[in-house]
C-alpha cells in the first residue's frame, strides 16, 4: 500500500491460487498440477529436446495388472493399452458450436439453438510411449505404438476441442479410435465399454 506502482508477479498469483485448487496442498497427481506443469515445460524446454523423464506418465504395458478401479483405455483396432484414466486432464467445457461461429458461413443465431457439444476427445498428459513422436516436433499425429493406426495429434501451442474449449499443451486422443476397460470388481473379468 506504500508502493502503489508495485505489484505482485502474476505467475506467482496463477501458483498461489492453483496451490488453492489443490486445497492447500501440492498434489502431483491432480489434474491442475499436471496440466500446470506442462505448461512451464513449453517455457523451460522450448526446442522440446530432452525432456525430464517425470512429465510422462507411466505407459501402462509396463504396469504389472493389478485390480483396481482405474479405468484403462486400449486401441480399437489393435486393442494395446494406451493410457489410464488418471492420465486425462479434464478442461472447462467450452461454449460448443458458437465458438467455431467465426468460421461458417451459417448465421451463428442458428448455432445457439441446438445445445451444447459434448467433448469427442480425451486430452491427456504425455505417455511414455509418445517420447519418441513428442521430442523435438511442436505438432502431430498421436499413432499407435502397435498397429500404427492414428489415435489423434498433439500440439504445445494448443487445439481446441470439439466443445469449443481451446487446450493448451493438447494431447488429443479422439474417442471413436479407444476403448474403455472397465475391472470388475468380483475377480479379474474385464468389460468393454465401446
Amino acid at each position: 500500500s506504500s508502493r502503489p506502482r508495485r505489484r505482485v508477479n502474476p505467475g506467482f498469483q496463477g501458483q498461489l491460487k492453483l496451490y488453492e485448487a489443490m486445497g492447500c496442498a501440492v498434489d502431483s497427481s491432480s489434474a491442475l498440477y499436471k496440466r500446470y506443469r506442462l505448461e512451464m515445460l513449453t517455457e523451460r524446454y522450448p526446442e522440446l529436446q530432452a525432456l525430464p523423464r517425470e512429465v510422462f506418465a507411466v505407459d501402462p504395458t509396463s504396469i504389472c495388472q493389478t485390480p483396481n478401479a482405474e479405468v484403462l483405455y486400449r486401441c480399437r483396432k489393435c486393442r494395446r493399452a494406451l493410457f489410464r484414466s488418471s492420465s486425462i486432464l479434464s478442461h472447462v467445457e467450452g461454449s460448443g458450436p458458437t465458438a467455431f461461429a467465426h468460421k461458417r458461413v451459417t448465421d451463428s443465431a442458428q448455432l445457439c439453438g441446438g445445445g451444447r457439444e459434448k467433448c469427442t476427445s480425451y486430452f491427456t498428459e504425455p505417455v511414455q510411449w509418445m517420447e519418441p513422436a513428442l521430442l523435438g516436433v511442436m505438432e502431430g499425429q498421436l499413432l499407435c505404438p502397435k498397429c500404427t493406426s492414428k489415435l489423434g495429434s498433439f500440439s504445445w501451442r494448443g487445439e481446441q476441442c470439439s466443445c469449443g474449449r481451446w487446450v493448451t499443451p493438447a494431447f488429443q486422443i479422439h474417442k471413436s479410435r479407444v476403448d474403455e476397460v472397465r475391472t470388475l470388481p468380483a475377480g479379474n473379468f474385464q468389460a468393454a465399454k465401446t
